[in-house]
């Protein structure tokens, strides 16, 4: 199993220095990947998240460093560890500046990066990017075709309902061809999308049944679609506490000791997953995260 870590681009240990350590430690551990995510605003008002009751968000999304500058500097300081995005709100962005933004990040790093791309959720984002909710769901579908023509051969044109590229030479052109695509979703329309045009999964891990089913879905319509499920790329995202001692009762999915994760991570062979990426770093102890982050690679490995 293939596991990823999320950079601390965000909560009480962001920062340059700590970004920069995180990433060179993981490499040298022998991970896979590392992630960033975008949050464009942290809103004083409050906001029902998914069901919950109204509520201010999260405080560690008070400050969060932009996802793909942080991966330029994160590609200079490394060789071979993947550079993703878990998630970008896609539709924040016109499509051929996202476009370039992620091909030359790909020529700076040698052809390392996934585009984890969501739709987003918050209106107050929606509202200050100046782009209309109600082109979720059909708005992705042409985000994607037209980030797809943008690194395709010149000329690059793309005429759809929403974005209009006249024919043209857009470049740079990314070494991957094309940079591979994962769709973040929860819901069974985003999950169908990821499976008929995505190349991959970035589901959240909520329980071993749910992802498991979850994945299943997403192989299935992509079986479905025509696709060849099996050549998808599913990178499972655990939100949930990485902890030094054991969790007892209650402990979450994927979440407790290195060791207590390992086992989870075991449970997961055969599943269709095929990466975990560790998106926990919510401590104040960056050395205490490197090495719970060495005893987690080390307990994955000899579990396998």
């Amino acid at each position: 199993m293939r596991l990823g870590v999320q950079l601390p681009t965000s909560g009480a240990l962001a920062g340059p220095a700590n970004i920069a350590r995180v990433a060179k430690e993981a490499e040298r551990l022998g991970y896979d990947s590392v992630w960033t995510y975008e949050r464009l605003l942290r809103p004083m008002a409050e906001i029902s998240m998914f069901g919950a009751p109204p509520a201010r968000i999260p405080e560690t999304y008070r400050l969060t460093y932009e996802p793909l500058e942080t991966l330029s500097y994160v590609a200079g300081m490394t060789e071979t560890v993947k550079l993703g995005t878990s998630v970008i709100d896609a539709l924040l962005h016109p499509p051929i500046v996202l476009a370039r933004r992620f091909a030359t990040l790909d020529q700076l790093s040698g052809g390392r990066v996934i585009a984890g791309l969501g739709q987003g959720w918050m209106p107050q984002e929606f509202e200050a990017a100046n782009v209309p909710m109600k082109r979720m769901g059909a708005g992705m579908d042409e985000v994607v075709a037209a980030m797809r023509a943008c690194w395709g051969p010149d000329p690059a044109e793309y005429q759809g309902r929403f974005y209009k590229i006249e024919a043209s030479e857009v470049n740079p052109k990314p070494v991957q061809q094309p940079i591979p695509v994962l769709f973040g979703s929860t819901t069974p329309a985003g999950i169908a999308r990821a499976a008929r045009i995505a190349d991959g999964f970035n589901p959240i891990a909520f329980s071993p049944e749910q992802l498991t089913e979850t994945v299943a879905t997403f192989r299935r319509l992509a079986t479905e679609a025509g696709r060849d499920a099996a050549a998808l790329t599913v990178v499972a995202r655990a939100n949930v506490p990485l902890t030094d001692d054991p969790i007892g009762e209650g402990r979450p999915f994927l979440g407790g000791s290195p060791e207590q994760v390992a086992e989870d991570v075991a449970r997961l062979e055969g599943s269709g997953v095929d990466e975990i990426l560790v998106a926990s770093i919510r401590q104040t102890d960056i050395d205490l995260e490197l090495r719970l982050l060495d005893r987690l690679r080390k307990a994955v490995d000899s579990s396998a």
